[in-house]
């Protein structure tokens, strides 16, 4: 489904906005601007879903791996591989 992040309550004078101005079209219009709006909607999906089942069982391993605390700092990493990056 389509939603808006929101910060500090920001949607609603905005929705009111919106739904004052539909009011004033005549029913092309609203069609026309209902048309719009699909549109933007359906390039809302999410992008887990568009990835691989490979890609996603990745994530989850990190995400997981993370949350467990088996991360090397990023520091730690530089440090042992500044060899490698220097030309």
């Amino acid at each position: 489904m389509f939603q808006i992040n929101t910060v500090m309550g920001a949607v609603k004078p905005l929705v009111s906005e919106i739904t004052h101005y539909l009011s004033r079209l005549n029913t092309e219009q609203q069609k026309a601007v209902l048309t719009v709006v699909k549109t933007f909607a359906a390039g809302q999906q999410d992008w887990w879903d568009e990835i691989s089942q490979e890609q996603q069982q990745a994530i989850d391993k990190a995400s997981a791996e993370m949350k467990a605390g088996k991360l090397t700092p990023q520091d730690e990493v530089m440090k042992k591989y500044t060899k490698w990056l220097k030309k």
